[in-house]
Order: C-alpha cells, then sequence, then structure tokens
C-alpha cells in the first residue's frame, strides 16, 4: 500500500474547493473555525469578484500557480471588476495568495495524518519552525516539541499560526521519539491568553500568546469535523 503521506494533495485542494464563497467588508468579518466553510477576501463584496478569485487560488493549489503568476492573475481581476482594494497590489496579492495555500495545505495535512491508518504508525505530531530569518520568538520556541496527536494543545496551534507563519507539523512514530532521546511525549505548554480589541467591532476577545489574532484554530479539525466536512 503506498504511503498515504505521500499521495497527491487532493485534500487540500477539496478542502478549498468546498468553501462557499461569502462577502465582508474587514477581515475579522469570518472568523477562525468560520473560515472552513467560508471562502472570503477582506473588503471583496461582489459574487463576481469572490468567484474570480476563488477561481485563481484553485488554479494555484491544483497546477502549482507561482506568486508571480498569482499576481498577475490579482492584477487582472482587480482591473476587470473596478475593486479599490487596500494595500498596495504586491502586498495584497501575496496575503490573499499565501494565506490561502497555507491554511489549504494545513487542513490537508490534517486530514492525511489524521486517517486511522497513519495515526497508528504515526501517533504523535512534532511542531516543526519554518526556519525564518526573522522567527516570531514563540514560534521558534515550540520548534522540536513533541505531543500526541489528539493534545488540545493542536486545537489552537496546529500551523500556520499567524500571518506568513510557514510552521508545519511531523508526523512521528516511538522510534523517531526514541531516536531523540524521548520515551514519551513532551508536556504541552502552558495556554496563555492574551486580550485583543477588534478593531472593526471594538469586542475584545482572548488570544493565545505567540499566535496572531484569527489564527488559533486548527483548518484540518474545523473542516474533517464539521457535520458535512472531510
Amino acid at each position: 500500500m503506498a504511503d498515504p503521506l505521500s499521495l497527491p494533495f487532493e485534500e487540500a485542494v477539496r478542502y478549498f474547493a468546498e468553501k462557499l464563497n461569502t462577502k465582508t467588508q474587514h477581515w475579522t468579518d469570518v472568523w477562525q473555525a468560520a473560515h472552513a466553510r467560508n471562502f472570503m477576501v477582506a473588503g471583496a463584496a461582489s459574487d463576481a469578484l469572490l468567484e474570480d478569485f476563488k477561481r485563481a487560488i484553485l488554479k494555484a493549489l491544483e497546477e502549482g500557480t507561482t506568486l508571480e503568476e498569482f499576481r498577475k492573475d490579482f492584477d487582472s481581476i482587480v482591473e476587470t471588476n473596478g475593486w479599490a482594494h487596500n494595500g498596495t497590489p504586491g502586498w495584497r496579492a501575496r496575503i490573499i495568495y499565501e494565506t490561502n495555500l497555507s491554511t489549504a495545505y494545513s487542513a490537508g495535512r490534517y486530514a492525511q495524518e489524521t486517517d486511522p491508518d497513519v495515526l497508528a504508525v504515526f501517533p504523535f505530531w512534532q511542531y516543526r519552525h519554518s526556519g525564518s530569518r526573522n522567527p516570531r520568538h514563540d514560534h521558534l520556541s515550540w520548534d522540536g516539541l513533541v505531543l500526541r496527536a489528539d493534545d488540545p494543545w493542536w486545537d489552537t496551534h496546529y500551523p500556520p499560526n499567524g500571518w506568513r507563519c510557514g510552521c508545519s507539523v511531523e508526523p512521528m512514530g516511538p522510534r523517531d521519539l526514541a531516536r531523540q532521546g524521548k520515551d514519551k511525549p513532551d508536556t504541552a505548554p502552558p495556554l496563555d491568553l492574551k486580550p485583543w480589541r477588534n478593531p472593526n467591532t471594538g469586542e475584545v476577545t482572548q488570544v493565545p500568546k505567540g499566535i496572531d489574532p484569527g489564527f488559533a484554530w486548527n483548518p484540518g479539525k474545523a473542516w474533517t469535523q464539521a457535520p458535512d466536512g472531510g
């Protein structure tokens, strides 16, 4: 039997394709786990604009479109729809591209890693920092952390954990644990919550330290455990 973790990333494509286009004015209009079922681009308030962006992102997932290619699609979509967006075109295109691809890949990985056959062999997950030259200190402190796949810590800390976060999760088995000199998984760090005020509504919510507001959720779990998901 082929290794399920080496198969084409159909799960990531399916996660994104199943989303419903959702009109918004502000990036907080769709919050955390609601992203698992809703595709939005902050400030995109027309069906045609959202559909054009969804097609461009889906093309990137299916065909491996690069950021530079997506930027060309972005410029064309903006011109066609007459969209007055916030931020420079290059910056805005990058945020849309990277955020949607990283969450889709995250959901796809989670779906693969939680397959019962995979969990039987790899019951542990290790947090891997991206190796960024300018790391977030909290993300770097989690590098190498090994927890059981069902540890509640992953509900809020399964990457991506912020804008342009490149961290990932690596499945591990008992032998992998032993090779690292461990006879059991680590203890999850304490959940240190900090207040954050929504700039649009003024509402104050508690956000885990080290995680950007809006990212304290697990894309794959929200998708696969939805009533009609996974």
